[in-house]
């Protein structure tokens, strides 16, 4: 369930309606309450949706704070704004916002951002491997390269049309052949190769 981090002065409809669809969701009602939680490190947020107006601290000096800082300068940032104003709006986006929508909204146009932001940031996320020179099997070569993308195994088995454990039997001859112990350990493999070619 992608983790989302709310933070705004009103936010009861959106913290009971997200969970159905499939987002976990931590509230913060104003930015200070914002910047200690994703301070503290004990959750990693895939996405935030940030209120411009709010007390204590508006979403402008949020998001400066945000982007300024190593562990979260490349957390996905939706404003939530209620004015609408272009200048506003082009400023957000120049200063680090990866969208903005303006409120009142309709939920199924929250949802569609939201998606399309997460699913840029997985794309940026990904580390680019190069499979072509490891001395895998074909399959096996899908297989890292899914592995590489963060695909769990039932959803290998689905896109390459296996079983769970035909994926499992994959993973183990892979982890063999290239004399590692886990996932991360083959991605890094896949990746070294790809830095020497």
């Amino acid at each position: 369930m992608p983790k989302v981090l709310l933070v705004d002065d009103n936010a009861k409809y959106l913290k009971d309606a997200l969970p159905f669809y499939g987002y976990e969701v931590k509230t913060a009602s104003n930015g200070v309450e914002a910047l200690k939680i994703l301070f503290s490190n004990k959750t990693d947020f895939d996405i935030m949706l940030l209120d411009f107006m709010m007390p204590e601290m508006d979403g402008w000096r949020v998001l400066t704070a945000v982007r300024s800082h190593e562990s979260t300068k490349n957390l996905p940032i939706i404003m939530l704004t209620a004015v609408n104003e272009d200048q506003k709006m082009i400023s957000c986006l120049k200063n680090g916002a990866d969208d903005y929508i303006v409120k009142p909204f309709i939920l199924p146009n929250l949802l569609a951002r939201m998606e399309a932001v997460l699913r840029r940031a997985q794309r940026t996320s990904e580390p680019t491997v190069n499979v072509s020179e490891l001395p895998l099997t074909l399959r096996e070569k899908e297989v890292l390269k899914l592995i590489a993308k963060g695909v769990s195994n039932h959803d290998i088995a689905e896109k390459l049309y296996l079983s769970e454990v035909t994926v499992k039997s994959h993973i183990s001859n892979i982890f063999k052949k290239l004399d590692v112990k886990n996932r991360t350990q083959a991605v890094l493999v896949a990746t070294q190769n790809t830095a020497k070619n």
